[in-house]
């Protein structure tokens, strides 16, 4: 299940970046003092009172606005909408109520999601200042400070109380895949082949596919919801409203499956957006597959296969647990190996190692490969426990987190995988103090 999304919304210049900043505790959006600064949506998963979620910063709403990048902005904006669980509407005490709020309102309750009020600037309370966006129709509105932090802790305690109803929508039993990839990869042919039917337009012009289609099949007894997304292409080659609206349904796409199937055009080879997408699935930690598409266009020998694996590995170093295939969307080759694939990344992704047999390895990888000491101190791992899956996550704890070099825990990943099938799954190793815990 992914985390419920949130997303802060309003005019320009109110201070949702400096809120954004605030809550996630970095500064990822930058803030300055004009309108139009935030032009790109930011996410960031955070957490409050023990409750994860993901944050998420648009850009300011005008819904009256001609301006070319005001049109821009008004679109992924409305995808944090569309996508969101709670909306967090942004406003400025020291401006008051203005008619942009009001229209930013009126968009708002027809969406039919839980928004509350944020009365932003409001150092000093002063209950006067609240009243008037009462009118807006949402709700009790909260006073808040994003500079100084004042009143953040009750919109939180706000927005994590609409989590529980939410997350009881999502659907049980259900594998979601997503088809990612660039534009003309064949995304849309290899689901209208895995679903039998053309359910997506399929053409040889770029960009057919505007929106993620969510299709459910049922094979063997199990039911799948498949995702087709439009092509990502990028940030520079973006040029138009619907594109870039679906670039950002794409993403979301990602957010939301259990499994990607990242689509590679085998006849132009990996390219560095084709990376940059990969890296996103990796930071998601998303278990996947490589599918590299259109090979029966490909002129092949005996070595082909090997050569396009070896510059894979090279191109995809940060997710080298990756499961390739080699497939024709059009033709049907292989293509009946997805979802089988599919289903054993995600098992991997859900599995779970018994503690004792996790400390019997980790003490033979240990005695074979002693870590390295450091100003005469050496590293100690006294215990190991894996605390969570999807992806499959394990706490080492150790005499002194310091002493743990990068390349060592890297090794002790490598044991872990040699040992154990975690292919096309990442694994999340964390450095634990023992005394932290005792």
């Amino acid at each position: 299940m992914s985390k419920p999304l949130v997303a802060i919304v309003g005019k320009p210049n109110v201070g949702k970046s400096t809120f954004f900043n605030k809550v996630v505790g970095k500064k990822i959006s930058i803030v300055d003092n004009f309108p139009g600064v935030t032009r790109d949506r930011l996410y960031a998963d955070t957490e409050w009172c023990g409750k994860a979620f993901t944050l998420v910063d648009t850009g300011g709403l005008e819904l009256k606005s001609t301006d070319e990048m005001w049109r821009h902005i008004q679109k992924q904006a409305e995808i944090a909408i569309d996508t969101a669980q709670v909306i967090i509407l942004f406003t400025d005490a020291k401006t008051g109520l203005t008619a942009a709020d009001e229209d930013v309102a009126v968009k708002l309750r027809k969406s039919g999601k839980p928004v509350l009020v944020a009365v932003n600037k409001l150092e000093n309370y002063d209950p006067q200042k609240l009243y008037e966006f009462y009118s807006l129709g949402l709700g009790e509105p909260y006073a808040v400070s994003a500079e100084h932090g004042n009143g953040i802790g009750d919109l939180l305690d706000a927005v994590t109380a609409n989590f529980d109803a939410e997350n009881g929508d999502e659907e049980d039993g259900k594998v979601k895949i997503a088809i990612v990839g660039k534009p003309n990869s064949g995304k849309s042919s290899l689901c209208n082949k895995l679903l039998g039917i053309d359910r997506s337009i399929v053409s040889d012009i770029a960009g057919t596919t505007r929106d993620a289609i969510d299709t459910d099949f049922t094979v063997g007894g199990k039911t799948y919801t498949l995702i087709d997304t439009a092509g990502i292409r990028k940030k520079s080659n973006v040029t138009e409203d619907l594109e870039y609206y679906s670039v950002l349904r794409a993403l979301g796409a990602v957010r939301r499956a259990d499994v990607c199937v990242y689509l590679i055009d085998a006849a132009v080879g990996i390219t560095e957006q084709d990376v940059k997408i990969c890296g996103y699935i990796h930071e998601q930690n998303k278990p996947s597959v490589i599918a590299m598409n259109k090979w029966d266009t490909v002129e092949k020998d005996a070595f082909t296969v090997n050569g396009f694996n070896d510059e894979l590995k090279e191109e995809l170093k940060f997710m080298d647990y990756f499961v390739p295939l080699y497939i024709s969307a059009k033709t049907g080759l292989r293509t009946e190996k997805i979802l089988s694939a599919c289903d054993k990344v995600l098992e991997n992704a859900k599995k779970r190692i018994p503690t004792g047999q996790l400390n019997d390895l980790i003490f033979d990888c240990v005695r074979a490969n002693e870590p390295p000491s450091f100003n005469g101190k050496r590293l100690k791992i006294n215990y190991v426990t894996q605390t969570g899956e999807l992806p499959p996550t394990f706490a080492i704890f150790v005499n002194d987190a310091k002493l743990m070099h990068f390349s060592y825990k890297r090794y002790l990943e490598n044991c872990l995988r040699k040992a154990y099938d975690f292919s096309g799954t990442p694994i999340n190793i964390f450095i634990r103090e023992k005394e932290e815990y005792e």
